[in-house]
């Protein structure tokens, strides 16, 4: 995280968005004061694996990859998380009828390219019935050009599909909600979010993926509302991963669905 704004400042002198030497220097200034904010940590404390729902019921495996949303950074309760949002609405969703195991491979910062070796832990011992990927965040203030990430992407999409495992994918999120950059550098990072969005998104749907346009569906709403957010203003609160978990429930709920008819 201490590299982010550096990253963005780097891509908003390519983007000539400080066509001035003053613009310049107006970004490098918000470069520095973004990268000396403290940014929220991955709590050791909160639970890998867990279960929701009816005790007893027929399993349901939900398994979440990707970088710090995936564990929920921010937030210090497992049931604040996007995963443990997401598994309790989804045993409401089916009225019980699942038993949700839920287990998170993600590791804080990752990349697309990362995704190889969490699909590798993901397919260890009982194979998942749904895949939440959660990625795109660490590609876009890196500077990855959206093809390449988007093609790891794709490529951790096919090999989930090829052992029978709905996947579904929320794309880069808003980085132009974000609050730990100042304007006019958090709009270059918005910018940067949109072009790897959618190359993700080509990517997932062409390796049989289901995709939720985070950014589209909940953007507004971070953009808005400060308390989506936690106190890094970066990473989200509790708020907003329950944000993030009704707009990922449909496709969700309908990946699991079309796993358990199998």
């Amino acid at each position: 995280m201490s590299s982010l704004a550096g990253r963005i400042g780097r891509a908003a002198a390519i983007a000539l968005i400080a066509g001035t030497v003053g613009g310049t220097a107006l970004l490098a200034g918000e470069a520095v004061l973004a990268r000396n904010r403290r940014y929220a940590q991955p709590q050791l404390g909160l639970g890998l694996r867990a279960t929701v729902g009816r005790t007893g019921a027929p399993p349901l495996r939900l398994v979440l990859l990707g970088d710090s949303s995936a564990l929920g950074v921010g937030v210090d309760r497992f049931a604040d998380t996007v995963g443990g949002q997401l598994a309790e609405l989804l045993s409401e969703e089916t009225a019980g009828e699942f038993e949700v195991h839920l287990s998170s491979v993600g590791v804080a910062s990752s990349r697309s390219t990362d995704l190889a070796t969490q699909v590798a832990r993901a397919l260890l011992g009982g194979r998942p019935d749904v895949a939440v990927i959660l990625i795109g965040a660490n590609d876009a203030t890196a500077l990855r050009r959206p093809a390449e990430s988007a093609a790891c992407l794709g490529a951790a999409v096919r090999r989930l599909r090829e052992a029978q495992v709905q996947v579904v994918v929320g794309t880069c999120p808003d980085l132009g909600a974000v609050r730990a950059i100042a304007q006019p550098l958090r709009g270059v990072a918005g910018w940067l979010g949109r072009r790897t969005a959618r190359a993700q998104a080509r990517a997932a749907v062409a390796a049989g993926g289901t995709v939720v346009d985070l950014a589209a569906r909940t953007g507004a709403v971070f953009r808005a509302d400060a308390g989506t957010l936690c106190y890094d203003g970066y990473h989200p609160s509790a708020d907003g991963y329950r944000v993030w978990a009704h707009a990922l429930l449909p496709a969700v709920a309908n990946a699991a669905a079309v796993a358990t008819r199998r």
